[in-house]
């Protein structure tokens, strides 16, 4: 079994990432293992971890996730390449879809057959990092004659952002794990076997959103919301109709097609706040964060909810690991 983990998420919202060093730096004295990068519409996925690499060399560095479709094959390579060469056995690659709010409507590029892209992605980068010359007729893209000249000096673990059965099952079978993103504790148990049917030693990571603070009121408001900007994009609708929830959540999706923005985040049940995202006391969130490595997370990487009220570096030390 791959070993238990700790990450937190980067960069930190609200702090230039020049005035980040004493923040990353300390993570590591508070027994944090893994900083996470993710890369939407902030920083890109890459820069952040290249400044944590010099700044806290005993983390590993992680992407949850780069898009598959935002870069060309030649230049990911690169990016990987040359990250890998920084921080020599440190660097885990994280590699999804993304969603076609970003790839199709931020960048202007077609969401099309996003299984596929991801699968010859990691064929790509499978033999472009083992230095291979790469030509060929891939499903989703074609390549000639390319060559990567940053060659890491040791293997970068590929990680697959998976949610439904085939890119579970992709994670297993062409991947060395699986990251995992917006689901319960008690949904772990339900997509981890698809990817560990492929070997016990797949890692998991699951990104964990963190709201810490026992203000009851302030969590379930800034919760729904943030269950309604996900939750509403398609592969995320698709994946909790897929663990069951399409009952529990058809009232927000209805509501949400017809425009009624404020009426669609109303419906969404506390419970499904409290499922969903990890609240309360750091204690209290720490015990919930177990119960996701409990059935079966390996790594879990925590992304503190920009909060009002909340002082987000004590969060982090309060939410170190124990």
């Amino acid at each position: 079994m791959p070993e238990t983990r700790y990450g937190m998420t980067i960069p930190f919202d609200g702090v230039p990432l020049h005035a980040q060093r004493e923040w990353i730096e300390e993570l590591a004295d508070l027994g944090y293992t893994d900083v996470w990068s993710a890369e939407a519409n902030g920083a890109d996925a890459f820069t952040p971890l290249a400044l944590a690499s010099v700044w806290a060399p005993s983390l590993r560095l992680g992407t949850a996730i780069v898009p598959a479709f935002t870069r060309g094959p030649a230049c990911l390579a690169q990016s990987v390449g040359s990250l890998a060469q920084a921080a020599p056995g440190r660097f885990a690659l994280g590699i999804g879809t993304s969603s076609n709010v970003i790839v199709e409507g931020w960048n202007g590029i077609p969401f099309h057959e996003p299984y596929k892209r991801v699968r010859d992605m990691i064929r790509f980068l499978r033999a472009a990092l083992a230095g291979e010359k790469v030509s060929g007729q891939f499903e989703s893209f074609t390549v000639k004659g390319f060559r990567l000249g940053v060659l890491p000096e040791k293997p970068v673990p590929i990680l697959v952002a998976a949610l439904r059965e085939g890119m579970l099952k992709l994670a297993g079978r062409e991947g060395d794990g699986a990251i995992i993103n917006w689901l319960s504790a008690d949904d772990v148990r339900t997509v981890t076997p698809y990817v560990h049917r492929y070997g016990a030693d797949k890692e998991i990571v699951a990104r964990i959103f963190v709201a810490p603070s026992t203000d009851r009121d302030a969590v379930l408001g800034l919760g729904k919301y943030a269950i309604a900007s996900y939750l509403n994009v398609p592969v995320y609708a698709s994946f909790h109709d897929w663990l069951g929830r399409g009952d529990e959540l058809a009232t927000m999706w209805e509501q949400w097609r017809a425009g009624d923005r404020k009426a669609a985040v109303a419906s969404i049940p506390d419970s499904l706040v409290d499922e969903l995202i990890v609240s309360g006391s750091a204690e209290a969130c720490r015990e919930h964060v177990q119960r996701y490595l409990d059935n079966g997370v390996t790594t879990p990487a925590l992304a503190v909810l920009p909060f009002p009220g909340v002082d987000l570096r004590q969060a982090i030390r309060d939410l170190a690991p124990r």
